[in-house]
């Protein structure tokens, strides 16, 4: 598989990219360079290996869901503009 300067004048309109013909030139042989590179991988011999979703071992980070004590109702309601019945009072957005 090969870039040809058709492929990546087509992207550049895509993208908007207003290009040189240097530029085309440049990219075409970059991106050949890539694709050359990444065919290496397909003279792996990757029979006996298994299919992964993450190069490393990923595990679930999350913690247990435990109650702890909270903030008493007369601390928070310090950052209230405004404060009714012990809860936050919002101007209504409905009528």
């Amino acid at each position: 598989m090969s870039i040809s300067n058709n492929d990546v004048q087509h992207v550049a309109k895509l993208a908007r990219l207003n290009l040189t013909s240097e530029e085309e030139q440049t990219l075409t042989g970059q991106l050949n360079a890539i694709l050359k590179y990444a065919e290496k991988l397909n003279e792996l011999d990757t029979e006996n290996i298994e299919p992964t979703t993450h190069v490393l071992h990923v595990s679930n980070v999350m913690r247990e869901d435990e109650t702890k004590e909270s903030l008493p109702i007369e601390q928070v309601m310090r950052n209230a503009p405004e404060e009714e019945d012990g809860q936050f009072k919002v101007p209504a957005v409905m009528e």
